[in-house]
């Protein structure tokens, strides 16, 4: 038996009544009754009720003790009076009646509180993170966060995947985001790479003839922070497979996320087979790649009604005769709705730089005829064939947006997600899974006007390798694909190009010559040519599944450790500088910025 305890804070029952126990923990909260002193004892378990009377001599040094301090106690289980009872807690059935205690831990004045979930400045809680994982709801997120990575661990071992660990150190790679660069000692002048993802090396594990591996891999980055990004590093699973299809891929990743998100959410699936959507499909009708299923709003494209001489709608009409696009959304019976309600969805695209969204409700009274500031433009055909194309019916409304294709599907589907929150169309009980697919190999750099590969440069182009017209790169697709939950995009995977003279070409595309190819993939090229075996895979974050399965809207409630907006450790002061004798060790100088 440990001195420290018999039991842990979430163990002990009616059945202990009678028992003398030792528990150690943490004081959570006290409650002092003037003869009687209540405690409850957390640890990493649980909760236990203590109580000390006054006539115990230990009662006043714990009626003075500060919260958060470690103590050991003795005592005996009590059983508590049914009108005492808590059942929100596994024992809340008893209570412990303090004999004596030992304090292991003092504790200063708290920065913030433990006991409370309410919110606190980033800095404080990021500076103090130590006290900040006490609390019970980050707490519970990292330990779901332990037991979710044990889970997918033992479920990729029954799929017959092999886990290896790929290098810290690397070499710079020109695609992706901005490398974090190390010295090197030995190598003055050199500078190894933290891996943006272990994309080659899990090539090469293919190559080197393994079938199926896996690994929870540390990824890093020298990105800006978003909700679901965290600056600096990230985790994901990362695998890869021999002999696959793309079909493939998609059976092993369904078959463990259903099984995941079962085990560890009461959510409901919304598909146990996720659909798969082109991603011209989805630039269409939800104006994203990263699609929210729950929401049942489509956006439909109906630039040709502007054609058409009995639509009188002059401003979208010469838009459109420019080159522009009109898409709509329609919401179904809407027409009792406030005016206001139509209005603060026109104001509010005004806010995100839109020039607005117009809107009508179709009505029928003796006729079909347009109600709103809009309707009148529209006669009963045209009115109709909108019906047609949108499946808009009686008493629904459509909201329509016109501009270039870029500025088009960026507000339609802002629009999309802000409709569907005010009308409450969406059911936050139920995860919504889907694969998108057949993207663009290539696309225009939206700044420098040039080819540039769209997702991953080592993905296989679709159809006859023999007869891909290279004269029209952006009509090559690629057997690349994303899975997304929820409007969040888990992973990006693809089937990868085991064929060095097609990736000659292909880079040859994106402005890379053959040596620039062969020097900065060398590991890469050498080994696709010495027999490379079809493959494929993908690599879901880590951290965004959990966000997903513990409700939370920002990855740095799922993290154990995340740096601030700026990509600070608060808590460790780092990055911090380093002296003389470090920099010269590694023949480095620094520039002093003026």
């Amino acid at each position: 038996m440990s001195k420290y305890r018999t039991h842990n804070c979430n163990e002990l029952n009616e059945k202990n009544t009678g028992d003398n126990v030792v528990l150690s923990g943490w004081v959570n909260k006290k409650r002092d009754h003037g003869n009687l002193l209540f405690l409850d004892l957390r640890d990493n378990y649980g909760i236990t009720q203590c109580i000390i009377d006054k006539e115990n001599s230990h009662f006043v040094k714990l009626e003075r003790l500060q919260l958060e301090t470690v103590i050991r106690i003795d005592g005996k289980v009590v059983k508590r009076s049914n009108d005492s009872i808590n059942k929100e807690i596994n024992t809340g059935g008893i209570e412990v009646s303090i004999d004596s205690f030992e304090i292991l831990g003092v504790c200063r004045e708290l920065p913030l509180p433990v006991f409370s979930n309410q919110e606190y400045a980033e800095e404080i809680r990021l500076k103090y993170r130590f006290l900040d994982l006490r609390r019970k709801k980050i707490h519970e997120n990292i330990i779901l966060r332990s037991k979710v990575i044990s889970f997918i661990r033992n479920e990729m071992n029954k799929l017959g995947f092999l886990e290896f660990q790929t290098p810290i150190l690397t070499s710079s790679s020109p695609e992706g985001a901005r490398d974090f660069l190390v010295p090197s000692r030995l190598n003055p002048g050199k500078f190894y790479a933290l891996p943006q993802a272990p994309q080659q090396f899990k090539q090469l594990v293919m190559v080197s003839g393994f079938d199926k591996y896996f690994q929870i891999a540390p990824c890093f980055r020298d990105e800006d922070a978003r909700a679901d990004r965290s600056p600096g590093e990230f985790y994901q699973l990362d695998l890869e497979m021999s002999f696959v299809e793309q079909e493939d891929i998609f059976n092993v990743v369904e078959e463990l996320f259903v099984n995941t998100f079962k085990n560890f959410s009461n959510k409901r699936l919304l598909f146990n087979k996720f659909p798969r959507i082109t991603y011209k499909e989805t630039m269409l009708k939800y104006g994203s790649d990263k699609p929210d299923l729950r929401n049942p709003l489509l956006i439909n494209d109906i630039t040709d009604i502007f054609l058409r001489k009995d639509v009188s709608f002059e401003i979208f009409k010469k838009l459109v005769n420019s080159g522009s696009n009109v898409r709509c959304i329609v919401t179904k019976n809407t027409r009792d709705k406030p005016r206001s309600f139509f209005d603060n969805i026109d104001k509010w695209a005004k806010e995100q730089g839109a020039s607005g969204l117009a809107y009508f409700t179709i009505e029928k009274d003796n006729d079909i005829h347009a109600k709103g500031p809009v309707g009148k433009f529209f006669s009963k055909e045209s009115l109709n064939e909108i019906m047609s194309q949108t499946g808009a019916e009686i008493g629904d409304s459509v909201f329509l947006a016109c501009g270039k294709l870029n500025e088009l599907e960026k507000i339609t589907s802002l629009a999309r997600d802000k409709i569907a929150k005010d009308l409450n169309l969406v059911d936050e009980n139920v995860f919504a899974f889907c694969w998108i697919i057949d993207y663009p190999m290539f696309e225009i750099d939206e700044f420098s006007k040039k080819i540039k590969f769209s997702h991953n440069p080592f993905s296989m182009p679709q159809g006859d390798k023999n007869k891909i017209n290279f004269e029209k790169p952006l009509e090559i697709l690629a057997y690349q694909y994303d899975i997304v939950c929820n409007g969040i995009e888990l992973s990006s995977g693809a089937i990868r190009n085991h064929i060095p003279e097609l990736m000659y070409k292909l880079f040859n595309v994106a402005g890379y010559s053959k040596i620039d190819v062969e020097k900065k993939f060398s590991g890469m090229i050498n080994a696709l040519s010495y027999g490379a075996p079809p493959h494929g895979g993908i690599a879901p974050g880590i951290d965004r599944i959990i966000m997903l399965l513990a409700n939370e809207k920002n990855i740095r409630e799922v993290t154990m450790f995340p740096m601030n907006q700026n990509a600070q450790d608060l808590m460790m002061n780092a990055p911090s500088s380093v002296n003389e004798s470090q920099l010269k060790e590694l023949n480095l100088s620094l520039k002093t910025k003026k």
